[in-house]
């Protein structure tokens, strides 16, 4: 995402890590809900990842091919930021979608993927009527936890809505995994995939027969005022960082509409864009470092340049003197109906 800073799936910083953290699978048992402190020795900024511990591994020391999961406190503070940009136009395409699909017992089932700690839910399921029952899917059972204690618990009418957390890697989902499913949601997860994994996500869902809802995926363009003469080159620097390991970053929307109509779903895409001002400078303060320091991993030559810019933007946001826009994509695709659907 272009609200992502780096994403790289083996260890950069990301600012917008919601979607990464489906990769993750550790546990830190001895963690606050706010995952481990920072030492006193160690910048002054909030931790978006969390190297994988020792305990997450009972077998030895932390494997070292394990991702690093995302902190619970930066999903926290970018909450906010992804409801209101999230793209309310698409809400009523679905729910006419949904409305008619077969009806069943204990309602509308939606399988959430690489959910975090849940905020999708959060935000979606007060704007949907009738009952629903939520499968929490993410590879961090610490993040599962946080998913399933923060679910909301009633519908826009009043309905009731139930949880229930599964454990698992994104890229060996199957149609098997989405039986019964009435609605597919996912939030910051396009852009962290490759192409292959989202064309085995638009296989599950047309296989499933149900509409997929894919909010806030990275633009590829990043907007700030007062204008720097750096912006574009970091922008371009941050883009191909996304891009690195094979992963789609601000190509993900273009190659997940491809792959949904290639399977006969109708798809619409709608701008979300963070909007960040003096209200939000918490979050553009930790946006700011991670999209600076993935644009310096890919162009190390751009390391001195780069911190005289983070240090101007960083005192311009403490002023609240800084604007910036994070431009997102929101992807709805109406898979056909399919007796799987139901």
């Amino acid at each position: 995402m272009a609200g992502r800073g780096p994403a790289d799936r083996a260890g950069a910083v990301d600012g917008d890590p919601t979607a990464q953290a489906a990769r993750t699978g550790t546990v830190c048992p001895t963690d606050g809900p706010d995952g481990p402190s920072p030492s006193a020795v160690e910048r002054a900024t909030l931790r978006l990842r969390e190297a994988a511990p020792a305990e997450a591994d009972p077998g030895g020391p932390g494997r070292p091919d394990e991702p690093p999961r995302y902190a619970p406190a930066w999903l926290r503070l970018r909450e906010p930021a992804d409801a209101a940009a999230r793209a309310h136009d698409l809400l009523d395409p679905l729910r006419i979608r949904l409305a008619n699909l077969p009806s069943r017992a204990d309602g509308l089932v939606v399988h959430d993927l690489g959910c975090g700690t849940g905020s999708m839910g959060r935000w979606l399921a007060p704007l949907l009527d009738g009952a629903q029952h939520w499968v929490l899917h993410d590879r961090d059972p610490y993040l599962l936890h946080f998913a399933a204690v923060g679910a909301p618990r009633s519908a826009a009418d009043g309905s009731r809505v139930t949880v229930e957390t599964r454990r698992g890697d994104l890229a060996r989902l199957t149609p098997d995994a989405l039986a019964c499913a009435g609605l597919v949601t996912a939030s910051a997860l396009l852009d962290v995939l490759t192409a292959e994994e989202v064309g085995t996500l638009a296989a599950a869902c047309a296989a499933a027969g149900c509409p997929a809802l894919l909010t806030l995926s990275v633009a590829g363009r990043v907007e700030l005022a007062p204008a720097h003469p750096l912006d574009v080159e970091i922008t371009e620097a941050f883009n191909d960082h996304q891009r690195r390991t094979g992963l789609l970053g601000p190509d993900a929307v273009t190659s997940a509409a491809e792959a949904f109509a290639a399977h006969g779903a109708t798809v619409r895409a709608h701008p979300s864009p963070w909007r960040l001002g003096p209200g939000e400078a918490a979050l553009a303060e930790q946006w700011l470092r991670g999209w600076v320091g993935a644009a310096v991993e890919q162009r190390p030559e751009l390391r001195e340049p780069a911190g005289r810019y983070l240090e101007e933007r960083l005192a311009a946001c403490a002023a609240g003197e800084l604007r910036v826009v994070v431009h997102h994509t929101d992807l709805l695709a109406l898979c056909r109906p399919t007796g799987g659907s139901s």
